[in-house]
């Protein structure tokens, strides 16, 4: 069999080849750019013809991304790919998942019917899945979510001692506590009230029996920042240790990164997003769940489990 090929979107390189060395595939040559009147370029400079491909675009920003990600996907398969895949480590348009208020746009729904339109398979991690109870309910293709959490639990434990684990909304207890459980250690989840994008309320109870422990709020998505920051606050108000922030997704901006600095111990993040703060690499989990996408039948080198330069 012809060996597959991994090409990357633009800002996914350092992805792709994880990946491509993982899984023992090609890494190819997409050569993409703007024309002055910012219309997309694309060509690739690797002929897909008669192979499988799996295109590596992870989807924060994704007004700015999809549509080239969308011409590469028809390109490929118009070259001849014999089957086109998508790993998107951040999955976007899952927030949208219902009519809030009348007229509203379901673009869950929306976005899902293009990416299965053009591809094969899609690989993403810890999708916002709130009313969806998977992403076969959107897709109309196969869909592997795979799972950060043992990620986050190993990190945790090789790197916050005598952790106490917080999630910030009743959304997030299930897997705070599969965190928690695969390390031992203590958690709770907080109460949310959100009323606006960046307008948050968080109750947060006595914490008196934790003295002694490190908090350590973890997040599956951290955008504006300001769930993690007020809670950190209310934590110091009760006297205990600088929190550590942990999140899956780190879509915030360079502020909101520093603001979070200021008030915690540390502040980490999976590599999902390219971001500073990345320390918790996926590269593994997502070469697996590849493979297994393509029948199981291709071999994983033994340098999948790299870490993070």
């Amino acid at each position: 069999m012809t060996r597959p090929i991994v090409f990357a979107l633009p800002g996914n390189e350092s992805m792709a080849g994880r990946l491509g060395a993982a899984l023992g595939w090609e890494i190819g040559v997409l050569e993409t750019r703007n024309f002055p009147d910012g219309e997309t370029y694309l060509r690739f400079a690797t002929d897909p013809r008669d192979r499988a491909v799996a295109l590596v675009c992870t989807l924060d920003r994704p007004d700015d991304k999809s549509l080239r990600l969308l011409f590469a996907a028809d390109a490929a398969r118009d070259l001849g790919a014999s089957n086109v895949g998508l790993v998107a480590p951040y999955l976007a348009y899952m927030r949208q998942d219902r009519r809030f208020q009348p007229g509203e746009a379901i673009t869950s729904l929306t976005f899902a019917r293009m990416v299965s339109s053009h591809f094969d398979w899609l690989v993403t991690v810890d999708p916002h899945l709130h009313r969806y109870a998977s992403l076969d309910e959107v897709y109309d293709i196969p869909a592997r979510a795979v799972r950060s959490a043992p990620l986050l639990s190993e990190w945790i434990r090789a790197n916050v001692s005598r952790p106490f684990l917080l999630g910030p909304d009743i959304e997030s207890e299930q897997w705070v506590s599969e965190v928690a459980g695969a390390i031992g250690a203590p958690w709770q989840v907080l109460r949310k009230t959100r009323y606006g994008d960046r307008n948050v309320e968080v109750a947060v109870p006595d914490l008196a029996n934790f003295a002694g422990h490190t908090p350590v709020i973890v997040d599956d998505i951290v955008s504006s920042g300001r769930t993690m920051a007020v809670t950190a606050d209310q934590m110091r108000e009760q006297g205990l240790e600088r929190p550590v922030l942990v999140a899956v997704h780190a879509l915030f901006s360079e502020e909101t990164y520093r603001g979070l600095k200021e008030k915690a111990a540390a502040v980490v993040s999976a590599n999902s997003v390219i971001h500073p703060s990345n320390a918790i690499d996926l590269s593994a989990i997502l070469a697996d769940a590849v493979a297994e996408a393509m029948g199981g039948s291709l071999p994983i080198s033994s340098n999948k489990k790299a870490n993070l330069p």
